[in-house]
């Protein structure tokens, strides 16, 4: 209990990491995450925000439960399915070198992988329109889910997939419809590397994170641990486990990566500003389709329409969940642009407080 007490104190104090600009919320934004900690929904949480040429960050809450050590704002965390729109990323850039084309059909490149794959494109990998079953909503393979000392076992794409098609497509023609599948990410990493004849680790850093200086990005693949330094991430189940150390390459190419806020912001920005891909590849990611009530999906990109008082405005990035962490990469594609680590505490933090958080900075 006196932990508990002590913790509640430290969650709702910890102090702001930068100082507030004039076109940024600071204020507001710091107190909703500092609501979230003294709520325990949230042991951590960080945040950089961009407007134009200004930025700022922030961090609440602790590092660990046992030390209290405030949570810095240049920590690292698991950025979860953020690391698709990395794969799709490059596989746009391999278009626009004439290496393959967005309709191609998949057997083209990866004969004999893929069931159906003459039928099934790359575009239809990319947007989740391809019918290939998810290999997490099977038993014990979900990143999301508390694993005990399996979260340690080593996976390798090939494994993944066995998974997923022994199971048979969600729906029976590519294009029909939409459904989320991590498999699709397994088959756009395993073609980059068919591509380019070198891992897609390799070629996400040779592509994105060293020509955008992202130093505090990396592929981890079978590397358990995080960077120094990171907030732990916990699982209640309902008593409160330590999820933070894991091996990644369950979610290779579908959801390893891990990142800082102020990276994600530089990588979602400069992506929406053209600096990565030829117009033409961005104009395909952003072609979207309906998915779920919450968002719509392009190629590789989730785009959201936030609730301002003038009518709904588009910001276009990603959402990533592993357990322990929640990550969100937004921006308008006009220089603004947020993103959110969060650390579960007792229940997930609610969608409407996220929300809120991106009402205060692209309503403005």
């Amino acid at each position: 209990m006196f932990l508990k007490t002590i913790l509640s104190v430290i969650l709702a104090v910890s102090p702001v990491a930068a100082p507030a600009t004039p076109d940024i919320p600071a204020a507001e934004l710091h107190d909703r995450l500092a609501a979230l900690a003294a709520d325990r929904a949230i042991t951590a949480g960080l945040i950089h925000v961009r407007n134009g040429s200004r930025q700022w960050s922030d961090a609440v809450g602790v590092r660990d439960l046992a030390s209290g050590t405030p949570a810095a704002a240049d920590g690292h965390f698991r950025i979860g399915s953020i690391t698709k729109t990395f794969a799709a990323t490059v596989l746009l850039q391999l278009t626009d070198e004439g290496r393959l084309t967005l309709d191609d059909p998949v057997e083209r490149h990866l004969p004999g992988v893929v069931p159906d794959g003459g039928r099934i494109t790359v575009r239809h990998v990319l947007q989740h329109t391809s019918g290939l079953h998810d290999y997490m909503s099977e038993p014990g393979y979900s990143t999301n889910r508390w694993r005990g000392d399996a979260r340690f076992d080593d996976y390798t794409p090939s494994q993944l997939l066995k998974v997923a098609f022994a199971k048979g497509p969600d729906f029976e023609n590519p294009g029909e419809s939409w459904h989320y599948s991590n498999t699709n990410y397994i088959v756009a990493g395993l073609l980059v590397e068919k591509l380019t004849g070198r891992p897609y680790g390799k070629e996400v850093e040779r592509r994105i994170l060293r020509p955008l200086d992202l130093t505090h990005t990396s592929v981890p693949g079978h590397r358990p641990s995080l960077p120094t330094p990171h907030a732990r991430g916990y699982e209640p189940l309902p008593a409160i486990v330590d999820a933070t150390d894991m091996d990644p390459s369950l979610d290779w190419a579908a959801g390893e990566m891990v990142s800082t806020t102020r990276d994600l912001t530089t990588f979602v920005t400069a992506l929406l500003k053209g600096r990565l891909t030829s117009q033409a590849s961005l104009t395909e990611m952003r072609r979207m389709r309906e998915a779920v009530p919450l968002f719509r999906y392009g190629l590789g990109l989730q785009e959201f329409a936030i609730p301002c008082a003038d009518g709904p405005k588009p910001v276009w990035g990603h959402t990533g969940q592993l357990i322990g962490y929640i990550t969100v990469a937004f921006t308008d594609g006009k220089g603004k642009a947020l993103t959110l680590s969060l650390n579960p505490y007792e229940q997930d933090p609610p969608t409407e407080a996220v929300v809120s958080m991106a009402t205060a900075v692209f309503c403005r």
